[in-house]
């Protein structure tokens, strides 16, 4: 059982956040993904976080619609219930919350303050490779 905790993991990686505004179109928030090679955005209104945006979101809800991406506002089709870890968390339990509710991504705040984002494969790289016993033959 991994014992380390988020704050080490942040302290490894760059904690640059990049977020957007729930009145952006989807068009800059996809331009912005694809310069950055990220799929996801956090939504802050006012410095608060409101919500998060993914390429899932965009594919899952407005593609069906047939929705064009400049047509489309961040706030109509990001999800609401953000859920997120703070910097005591164990990366164990990043993974058990990523896993049950089939998430790829983690902010990481502190009290109010935002500071930093996990993803699945910086979770994945932490707990290292999974080491299997296979009973003596």
């Amino acid at each position: 059982m991994s014992t380390r905790v988020v704050s080490e993991l942040l302290d490894t990686k760059n904690r640059h956040v990049y977020s957007i505004s729930p009145e952006v179109n989807m068009q800059d928030a996809l331009q912005i993904m694809v310069s950055e090679r990220i799929s996801c955005l956090l939504v802050t209104r006012g410095g608060d976080l409101v919500g998060i945006l993914s390429e899932r979101d965009y594919v899952r809800k407005a593609v069906p619609k047939r929705l064009a991406p400049w047509d489309v506002k961040v706030k109509d089709i990001m999800t609401e219930k953000v859920i997120c870890v703070t910097p005591v968390d164990t990366i164990r339990d990043c993974m058990e919350l990523m896993s049950s509710n089939r998430i790829r991504h983690l902010p990481v705040v502190d009290g109010k303050a935002l500071v930093g984002m996990l993803s699945i494969s910086d979770i994945v790289r932490a707990l290292g490779p999974a080491r299997i016993d296979f009973p003596p033959s």
